[in-house]
């Protein structure tokens, strides 16, 4: 079973909304992977809408409605997250990560056998906003969908409230002000 999850910090960074909310990384979350236990785990925790597929999308892109967690069943990938100069990690058979609405992801490295299982909060449904194709308005409307999404009921490893996420720092405190502003019509 996976211990404590890494939490890893984003901003607003240009076009991209990245998130308020640290992106989780439970490593090992389901230990050693597979298809079946991933997709399970995921289901027990209320994370539905469930889909497998070889790696995610190879380009930046990010979802504004709704949070998406990432199991790997089989494999590794690395994932370029939160735009330039953002991070990158690498995630193996087992690991679970956790990311928040806004947050810019792609896959830029992967093993020949990488599986990953996909889900979402509740069941929501997921769009897909690429990075290179963003206007001003589109970025603007999805900012504020993402605003507006609820902390999910419980984390998608271990059935329990995202604490992490409960304890963030408001939209205020994280000194996004200014963001929030320029959403707004002047």
């Amino acid at each position: 079973m996976a211990n404590a999850p890494e939490l890893h910090w984003s901003k607003p960074n240009g076009m991209l909304p990245n998130s308020r909310f640290p992106l989780l990384v439970y490593r090992n979350g389901v230990d050693g992977g597979g298809e079946d236990a991933v997709r399970e785990r995921f289901r027990a925790n209320g994370w539905l809408n469930n889909w497998r597929y070889p790696g995610i999308y190879d380009y930046p892109h990010f979802h504004s409605t709704t949070h998406e967690c990432l199991g790997v069943a089989s494999g590794w990938m690395v994932l370029d997250l939160f735009g330039k100069d953002g991070q990158r990690l690498k995630f193996s058979a087992g690991d679970v990560v956790l990311m928040p609405a806004g947050v810019s992801h792609a896959m830029v490295e992967h093993s020949d056998d990488v599986m990953v299982v996909g889900g979402y909060p509740d069941g929501r449904d997921w769009d897909n906003i690429q990075e290179n194709r963003i206007t001003e308005e589109t970025r603007r409307a999805a900012a504020k969908r993402i605003m507006m999404l609820p902390i999910p009921v419980k984390d998608p490893v271990f059935g329990k409230a995202l604490q992490e996420w409960i304890d963030a720092p408001s939209s205020v405190d994280a000194e996004l002000n200014a963001f929030r502003d320029g959403l707004d019509p002047v």
